[in-house]
């Protein structure tokens, strides 16, 4: 740092003695001069400030696309050498041409910068083959980490991302003074490293940033608009501002909902009742996968496995509800070819609301399912 605010120094100190020797503006004297110098010298420093952050690829690009754009313009202004330089029009035409191309080709330069790194470089006198396909992901799916396991299976193909900003989000959580913070953020980490070194699936860690735009949602949906590709996340709110702004989006929330089992009223299902349910005489339940089943007259047997029959299923915006009945052994449907008296099947009607009631279980199911949704 020292190193870095003694060479300042010196730049601020060279260029106002130019300007106090040189006087640029003529007429004001040498200490208006010197004050000028030491403006400009501010602003240099400014820039330089500000690029500090910038990516090393960007900065490469915008300096090789400045040099092609003043090489351009230089060609043209020689092109236009047959011409009567003391004509205005001729003039402006050529001052505009000079100015106008280095920048354009300063600011594309630095937008495409990207293509500068040395794996787009090979890619490009490589044999032409199907498209890369990258799959961004953002801080909730790794902390969940179920995504590791997606991995694991091979249903994940292309390149999996990892931008440096969403890594400084996972130190920041990890370094909380918050105890479930840290856990968290550290269980990210571990998760990272697991996909890390999983044969199959590439990492890419990307260095691009955009410091125009401060959230990290916002960052993960130009980031995945620039390399063409998709978000992978669990997070509700970026899934559809991501759909709002025509990024594909890979939620594993929704993939864990499409794989839970089909249940269909009638059928019986042997649950572990866990506690007991908001309404009277309740139990609930719940399956491998975390779908939740509420159970009537199931109170008085928690801490039991039964066998239910399912009166309903419920869709809700945060997974499925099952409602069900409990009962008794007795009347569980005997299996085929069991021979003897077997116990007589429960008639579906049983199971299923009576016919004129529909509205009130339905109701009930409703009021039970916020209730249960409290609970959990």
């Amino acid at each position: 740092m020292t190193w870095f605010l003694l060479a300042r120094a010196l730049l601020v100190g060279a260029i106002a003695s130019t300007a106090g020797m040189l006087q640029p503006i003529v007429g004001v004297g040498v200490a208006l001069n010197v004050l000028f110098g030491v403006a400009v010298a501010g602003v240099i420093i400014a820039v330089e400030l500000r690029l500090k952050d910038a990516p090393v690829a960007a900065m490469l690009g915008a300096l090789l696309g400045g040099a092609v754009g003043l090489a351009i313009a230089k060609t043209i202004e020689a092109a236009l050498a047959w011409t009567d330089a003391t004509d205005g029009r001729v003039a402006f035409l050529r001052s505009t041409v000079l100015l106008v191309l280095p920048y354009v080709g300063t600011i594309m330069g630095a937008r495409k910068g990207e293509w500068l790194e040395p794996a787009r470089l090979v890619g490009l006198f490589r044999a032409a083959g199907p498209q890369r396909r990258y799959k961004v992901l953002d801080t909730s799916v790794i902390i969940d980490g179920r995504i590791a396991d997606v991995c694991e299976t091979g249903f994940i193909e292309g390149a999996l991302v990892i931008p440096q900003f969403v890594l400084k989000e996972l130190q920041l959580v990890a370094d909380s003074a918050d105890t479930l913070k840290r856990n968290r953020g550290r269980r990210g980490l571990d998760i990272l490293q697991k996909i890390q070194k999983m044969s199959g699936v590439e990492v890419v860690i990307s260095d691009v940033d955009f410091p125009e735009v401060r959230e990290v949602d916002l960052k993960l949906i130009e980031l995945a608009r620039s390399l063409q590709g998709k978000i992978v996340t669990n997070d509700f709110n970026l899934n559809k501002v991501a759909q709002l702004r025509g990024v594909e989006v890979l939620n594993i929330n929704q993939l864990a909902n499409s794989l839970k089992p089909v249940v269909l009223p009638g059928e019986v299902m042997k649950v572990f009742i866990l506690k007991e349910g908001k309404e009277y005489n309740q139990g609930v339940a719940y399956l491998d996968d975390g779908t939740m089943v509420v159970v009537d007259n199931a109170r008085r047997l928690i801490g039991k496995t039964i066998d239910v029959v399912v009166t309903s299923v419920l869709q809700t915006t945060a997974g499925k509800m099952i409602f069900g009945r409990h009962i008794e052994p007795a009347a569980i449907p005997s299996s085929p070819g069991g021979g003897g008296q077997g116990t007589q099947p429960v008639p579906v009607a049983q199971a299923a609301p009576a016919a004129g009631t529909g509205q009130a279980v339905d109701k009930d199911d409703r009021r039970t399912a916020r209730s249960a949704g409290q609970a959990g």
